[in-house]
C-alpha cells in the first residue's frame, strides 16, 4: 500500500464541512428562496407592518437555514410557513411582550363547525366573498387586522398566500376541518367588518 506524502494531504473535516455547507447553501435555494414572498406575506399580518415582518423573515431564513438538514420532503412552502409562524410569535413576544395578546384555541368551536362543512374544495363565491372581492384593499386590510389571530392566520394563508387545506393544516398543526370551519368563520366576520366599514 502507497501513502500520499503527509504535506500533500488535505484536512479532511473542513473538506467534509465545505461539502455540507454548499450542499446546506443549495438545498437553501430549493427550498425556501421560491417561498420567500409567501413568508413575508404571513409575516407582516402577523406582525401588523412591513419592517417588523423583514426583521421576521430574516430571523425565520436564519432558522431555516441552520435546520435545512431536518427537511424531509413534502410541502417546502408549509415547511418555511410554519418556520415564519413560529419565529413571529417568538419575535413578538421578545418586542411586544406586554401588547401581544394571545387567544384561546378556538378548537371545540371549530370541531362543532366542521361537522357542518364537507368536502375540501372551497365553495360558490358568496355575497360575503364576492362583497370582500369589490371593497377597497385598504378596508380589507384594517378588516383583516381587525380579526382575531386563529381567523387572520387561516385566512391570511388561504386568500392570500393561496395555501391548500393540507398546508394550512400542516403549517397550524390543526385538522384540515377545523381550517375549514374557521376559514368560514374568518371569511363571515371579514366581511360583517368590511360592511360595517362601507356604511
Amino acid at each position: 500500500m502507497v501513502r500520499a506524502p503527509s504535506g500533500g494531504r488535505t484536512d479532511r473535516p473542513q473538506t467534509r464541512q465545505a461539502l455540507d455547507q454548499d450542499r446546506a447553501a443549495e438545498l437553501f435555494r430549493q427550498v425556501v428562496v421560491p417561498h420567500l414572498a409567501d413568508g413575508l406575506a404571513l409575516a407582516r399580518w402577523l406582525a401588523g407592518n412591513a419592517s417588523d415582518a423583514e426583521d421576521i423573515v430574516q430571523d425565520a431564513c436564519m432558522r431555516a437555514l441552520k435546520g435545512i438538514d431536518g427537511y424531509r420532503g413534502g410541502s417546502a412552502r408549509a415547511w418555511l410557513l410554519t418556520i415564519v409562524r413560529n419565529t413571529a410569535f417568538s419575535w413578538l413576544a421578545r418586542q411586544r411582550s406586554s401588547a401581544l395578546v394571545m387567544v384561546g384555541d378556538l378548537a371545540d368551536i371549530d370541531e362543532a363547525s366542521a361537522a357542518n362543512t364537507s368536502g375540501g374544495a372551497d365553495p360558490q363565491p358568496t355575497p360575503e366573498s364576492e362583497l370582500i372581492r369589490r371593497a377597497d384593499q385598504q378596508m380589507v386590510a384594517a378588516a383583516i387586522a381587525a380579526l382575531t389571530l386563529p381567523m387572520r392566520e387561516v385566512l391570511v394563508l388561504r386568500d392570500v398566500n393561496g395555501c391548500s387545506y393540507k398546508e394550512i393544516a400542516e403549517v397550524l398543526n390543526l385538522p384540515i376541518g377545523t381550517v375549514m370551519s374557521r376559514l368560514a368563520r374568518g371569511r363571515q366576520h371579514l366581511a360583517a367588518l368590511v360592511r360595517r366599514a362601507e356604511q
